[in-house]
């Protein structure tokens, strides 16, 4: 792509064009003259129109012309206005109307000239703004309250495809997926109440209909009153930084994945054991058959259940569904448990029944699993991993109902000058054993789920250290992902 600028040129007169003004302003005093000599109603007071010649002539030509304006006026004003004859002399009283009208020419002149810079200089401003808003990458686009394109630079070419004379005076609709069509309303109620609608990721549509991910931002236009004229969106392309993210999800969650799998042989280890003694069994003792294949029907149904486990953090939801999260804190905690107990780390757990939300299984799966594994590594030499879910209501923002898991170690803890690098992707304090990738992906997990996560650690010598990680998810992330549009 070529990139397009505008530049912006400051005027710089020419001689001939400083000549030209000077020969205008004496043109503006004869031609003054002539109206006064023309029109008897002016002989009253000759100075209006002479006053009205220097304003003129400053508004548009400067303060030099406008002072060689006044004094030539001055000069008609003596010789042709005052005294006819020159051997008149000119009385007390003359002379002061014409010190003063040379007073207030001057002052007029002034002020012209003052009006005249400030409007230039506005309109440099308006000019550059309006080169960088032109030639800008983002696309940046304004539009009426109703919804109806009134503008559209470079950026906004380049990233939808139409051009300006294509978009200008259609409705922003054709910009937006049929899905998200209530975004738009909602987005357009928020700017008609003169709000302002904060970044945030959403979905447009190229003009060849492929769907683009775009960062958003949109605030309200007023005019010269204040009043609400419209309003202006800024749009950034993050399709390909999504696409990345995505790919380093997957990796993370197939690595956690691998992780898991010295976890899960040691599971998949002991029915597999008890299926071969109880099929021996069997075989051997006819009279007891019948009781032997009951117990190994049993231990299937745990290998199969290891499996569905084992499974959950590999499978991707395309919805949110309810999920029971003590339930699913319980299986992760299962998967780790002969883990936890060669570590000697002590488990305590506290949760409260039937504590359901509707949000993504493996997700959470994976979101505990790292914050138990982080733990776990924490706590080299043993210690307690306290475990708590319970139903809450925020107590502040949109006091959402919902629930709050807390993860808390009685490892090391996190360095304070690390902690508000932790969730940045590629940060890790495990130097060559970590790939700083898992709070990252647990982070935006929770963002999925519309809700936070906090966390809080101590490492001072000394005196009881560890880390807790505190995270809140709504009843319902498509719910709360509404209403924050």
């Amino acid at each position: 792509m070529i990139n397009k600028h505008i530049s912006i040129y400051k005027f710089e007169p020419r001689w001939s064009d400083r000549v030209a003004w000077y020969a205008s302003a004496i043109a503006a005093t004869a031609l003054s003259w002539c109206i006064w000599w023309l029109s008897p109603v002016l002989h009253q007071d000759a100075f209006v129109i002479f006053i009205l010649a220097v304003v003129f002539i400053a508004r548009f030509y400067g303060f030099g012309p406008a002072v060689v304006c006044t004094f030539s006026s001055a000069l008609v004003l003596d010789y042709a206005v005052f005294r006819p004859r020159i051997d008149v002399p000119l009385s007390q009283n003359e002379l002061q109307r014409l010190g003063l009208f040379i007073l207030i020419s001057v002052f007029v002149a002034g002020l012209a000239r003052q009006r005249s810079r400030a409007e230039t200089q506005a309109d440099e401003v308006r000019q550059e703004l309006a080169a960088i808003v032109t030639s800008s990458e983002d696309a940046i686009i304004s539009f009426t309250v109703d919804g109806f394109v009134t503008s559209w630079n470079q950026g906004a070419e380049a990233l939808y495809g139409y051009s300006a004379a294509e978009i200008i005076g259609r409705p922003l609709s054709v910009l937006v997926p049929s899905d998200r069509m209530g975004e738009l309303e909602h987005n357009l109620d928020r700017l008609n109440r003169e709000e302002r609608v904060g970044s945030y990721e959403t979905e447009r549509i190229h003009k060849s209909g492929a769907r683009l991910q775009v960062l958003m931002s949109v605030s309200p236009i007023r005019n010269e009153n204040g009043e609400l004229s419209g309003a202006s969106a800024i749009a950034r392309d993050i399709s390909q930084r999504k696409r990345t993210e995505e790919a380093l999800r997957r990796n993370e969650r197939l690595a956690t994945a691998g992780r898991l799998t010295a976890a899960i042989a040691h599971e998949i280890r002991n029915p597999l054991e008890a299926l071969i003694n109880l099929v021996y069994l069997a075989r051997r003792d006819a009279a007891g058959r019948d009781e032997y294949l009951r117990l190994a029907e049993q231990e299937i149904g745990r290998l199969d259940s290891i499996a569905q486990q084992a499974l959950g953090f590999v499978r991707e939801a395309t919805s949110p569904e309810r999920m029971d999260t003590s339930k699913i804190l319980e299986e992760v905690v299962q998967l780790y448990l002969r883990k936890l107990q060669q570590s000697k780390i002590r488990i305590e757990k506290q949760s409260q029944e039937s504590v359901e939300i509707f949000g993504y299984p493996g997700e959470l799966r994976q979101l505990l699993s790292n914050l138990i594994l982080n733990a776990m590594e924490s706590m080299k030499d043993g210690g307690r991993l306290r475990l708590r879910v319970i139903r809450m209501q925020e107590k502040s923002g949109d006091q959402r109902q919902g629930v709050r898991i807390t993860i808390a170690d009685t490892g090391s803890g996190i360095p304070v000058s690390s902690l508000p690098h932790i969730f940045e992707p590629f940060y890790t304090t495990k130097k060559e054993n970590g790939t700083g990738l898992g709070l990252w992906l647990a982070y935006g997990i929770v963002q999925k789920h519309t809700g936070w996560i906090r966390v809080a650690s101590r490492t001072t010598p000394g005196t009881s250290t560890g880390t807790v990680f505190m995270v809140f998810l709504p009843e319902s992330p498509a719910m709360a992902a509404t209403q924050a549009a």
